[in-house]
């Protein structure tokens, strides 16, 4: 669990591409207090950039970097062939693509996430996860870290030196090694409101998740995604806010889950 009774909200923003729009950005913004946002290499680019980081700061949100494989048309959720050094300097390339944008905008980043494949070949690969965790060490050991408990990617982040941001996902199917189940099985995508709160609920008062084959998991949380791509994002962060305030959990930034741990 967070601190017992509070918890960060966030999701992935800056997806769109050029013409082309992804997710209700302006609408989830409203409903979440950290945002993860794309650096152009999995998806966004540089117009697409400017304008998250400057809403994301009028909304009041926390913004973190949300790196990815360099692979626009599988959306990031092709695995690459990459060596650790690609990895860690094309993540390097990522963070400090954002950053320029949170500088011209007057805000600070705030956390790094990686994005998609990249992240789950992290979740058990120590040569993948710590060259992630190098490059956000070596670019600024302020900020903090997200990865899943028990993860490879958790503890590389430890040993670089690093804040580390549990994460839990309120909107997919975990399996019985605790990894995202993969999104070509049926039901690993949750678009059912209701199921994506009392799941969010679970992981904090609870400590715990349900795999896709309805075993359970223990589970640490400081921070719950959410998929900005969900096409019921929207609906989905009203009811886990709805389900979490019900139950007198708060929300808070990542960093203020983190203090308040501590």
């Amino acid at each position: 669990m967070a601190d017992g009774r509070m918890v960060d909200l966030n999701a992935d923003l800056g997806e769109s591409f050029g013409a082309y729009t992804l997710g209700a950005d302006a609408q989830v913004m409203q409903l979440i207090t950290s945002a993860n946002v794309a650096c152009a290499m999995h998806a966004g680019d540089p117009r697409i950039m400017d304008d998250t980081v400057r809403q994301s700061r009028d909304a009041g949100i926390s913004i973190g970097a949300h790196p990815g494989f360099a692979d626009l048309v599988g959306f990031g959720r092709r695995v690459l062939d990459a060596t650790p050094r690609e990895v860690e300097t094309d993540v390097v390339f990522q963070i400090g693509a954002l950053s320029g944008f949170c500088r011209r905008h007057n805000i600070g980043l705030e956390h790094v996430k990686a994005h998609g494949a990249l992240y789950n070949v992290a979740v058990a690969d120590p040569s993948i996860a710590n060259a992630i965790a190098a490059a956000v060490a070596s670019y600024d050991k302020n900020l903090i870290f997200v990865a899943p408990h028990g993860s490879c990617l958790a503890q590389a982040g430890r040993d670089a030196g690093l804040q580390v941001a549990l994460e839990g996902f309120a909107d997919r199917a975990y399996t019985a090694d605790g990894r995202l189940a993969s999104r070509r099985l049926p039901g690993s995508v949750i678009h059912d409101p209701a199921l994506a709160a009392e799941r969010a609920v679970q992981m904090i008062d609870d400590g715990t998740v349900e795999t896709i084959n309805g075993a359970t998991l223990p589970i640490q949380v400081h921070t719950i995604c959410v998929h900005g791509d969900n096409p019921n994002a929207v609906e989905i962060l009203k009811e886990v806010r709805s389900a979490l305030a019900g139950r007198g959990i708060r929300l808070g930034s990542m960093r203020t889950v983190l203090n308040a741990a501590s």
